[in-house]
């Protein structure tokens, strides 16, 4: 994917180095993107770029901790000098832990706020600044149908965070539409990745599958095209909105 002066675009794509990252960083390196590998896991984020790359895409490892914010200002120094230019982020790094609503720990709750809610605003803030030059850009956060309804019990910090991300992707899309930028957010249902299979139980898991008129749960690639669709010249009227990927789990009631 290429400027109308043919120049190769540049997506930022942040916990790249596994699971919904992964997929989405091989998805817009497969439609011609430069991707960058961003991930707290500087080894991790170098295996991906190296497989990348050894499959003749282009791609780059990036170490970047998006609760820390400078680590964010760092690496966009970094983009600076290695691209000279972002055109695409992509605010996908996130934590999710689980306790009981009345014990739920106050540092986890400040640390679900800083890498899932303020980690995306000073992506996307840093990122704009880049694409309002080129007069173009697209900013798609990960966010969750635990942004959207509650889903099972503990997840007080991961539902609240992700309920932020929308509300904040929407800010974003209001102010930055002037500039050519879009701002979007994909709220995935469960998927089958890393994280998940450690998160969720096996009773948990069997739960959540019954929820879902699909009977069963996503996958990274699923994700990562709509991604790559909002990413795309074909969603420029697309800004603002809080796209479900979940089989049908939000509008199931009982079943």
């Amino acid at each position: 994917m290429t400027t109308k002066h043919g120049i190769k675009r540049v997506a930022l794509i942040t916990g790249a180095a596994k699971g919904i990252g992964a997929a989405i960083a091989d998805l817009l390196a497969q439609q011609g993107m430069h991707v960058l590998i961003g991930d707290i896991d500087e080894t991790q984020a170098q295996e991906k770029a190296d497989a990348l790359t050894g499959a003749g895409l282009e791609a780059s490892a990036l170490r970047i901790d998006v609760g820390d914010p400078a680590s964010v200002a760092a690496a966009f120094d970094v983009i600076d000098r290695r691209c000279g230019r972002c055109d695409i982020v992509v605010n996908n790094a996130g934590i999710a832990k689980t306790f009981p609503f009345v014990d739920f720990p106050l540092d986890s709750w400040r640390a679900h706020l800083a890498i899932n809610v303020t980690g995306v605003l000073l992506c996307a803030q840093y990122g704009a600044r880049r694409m309002m030059r080129e007069r173009w850009g697209r900013i798609i956060n990960i966010a969750s149908v635990a942004g959207m309804r509650a889903v099972g019990v503990g997840r007080t910090g991961y539902g609240t965070s992700k309920a932020a991300v929308i509300g904040l992707t929407r800010q974003m899309a209001v102010e930055l539409a002037e500039h050519g930028i879009t701002a979007n957010a994909v709220a995935p249902g469960p998927v089958d990745t890393p994280m998940t299979r450690v998160l969720h139980s096996d009773e948990f898991r069997q739960s959540y599958t019954d929820a879902i008129p699909m009977n069963r749960y996503g996958t990274p690639e699923e994700i990562a095209a709509a991604v790559a669709y909002l990413a795309s010249d074909a969603a420029a009227y697309v800004t603002g909105i809080a796209l479900p990927i979940d089989g049908g789990f939000l509008a199931s009631g009982a079943r």
